[in-house]
């Protein structure tokens, strides 16, 4: 019998009688604009761009040298989220079976995290106006993950309990009907609560 050949985003090939039901990944802006506050960041460097040249100019001590050392620092942080966004939405493959939910993460160091629905106690979906969303998981309490391990493929402010995510995937609520679907055809049916 031929091994079965490995997909992409799947540690190996799926086992027979498995069938997919979706993969996809991260929308890069949306995790630049939602996990890593671009937007945020760059407003913020920009006041601080405008008061060092505003104070140059009080204190007459601007030169365009100057200016231009303000305006590297100002760029860089937002250039590395922004990178960083983009190699997060190249490296991250979720996939959903019909018996599973795999998380294959990692930039330096790739992991696959293999959720069977027998362990998921509850989903959520958060939706945006952009179609984008987050659809957390919340584990059974026998089962915890740490939350450094899968940031920032985990929901925000839930260190204590991680709650593993698929984040900020485009045409969440479609994903969302996927999942939940696959949920309740198996053994362990969690409902699926939409939030606004």
């Amino acid at each position: 019998m031929a091994a079965l050949k490995p997909r992409r985003g799947l540690p190996s090939g799926l086992p027979p009688g498995e069938r997919l039901l979706w993969q996809g990944a991260p929308n890069w802006w949306s995790v630049a604009k939602h996990v890593f506050h671009v937007r945020g960041v760059a407003g913020y460097m920009l006041a601080v761009l405008a008061w060092n040249i505003g104070s140059g100019v009080m204190a007459d001590t601007l030169t365009p040298g100057l200016v231009g050392r303000y305006l590297a620092v100002s760029v860089v942080p937002v250039l590395l989220a922004l990178g960083y966004a983009w190699l997060i939405g190249r490296a991250t493959v979720y996939t959903i079976t019909d018996r599973r939910i795999v998380l294959k993460i990692g930039l330096i160091l790739p992991m696959s995290f293999n959720l069977p629905y027998a362990r998921i106690e509850a989903a959520s979906i958060v939706g945006r106006s952009s179609g984008t969303g987050d659809i957390s998981l919340l584990l059974n309490p026998g089962d915890k993950l740490a939350y450094l391990v899968l940031w920032p493929h985990a929901r925000p402010w839930r260190a204590k309990r991680a709650e593993p995510s698929i984040r900020c995937v485009p045409d969440a609520q479609r994903v969302g009907v996927i999942l939940a679907q696959a949920l309740k055809a198996s053994l362990a049916a969690p409902a699926l609560q939409v939030a606004a």
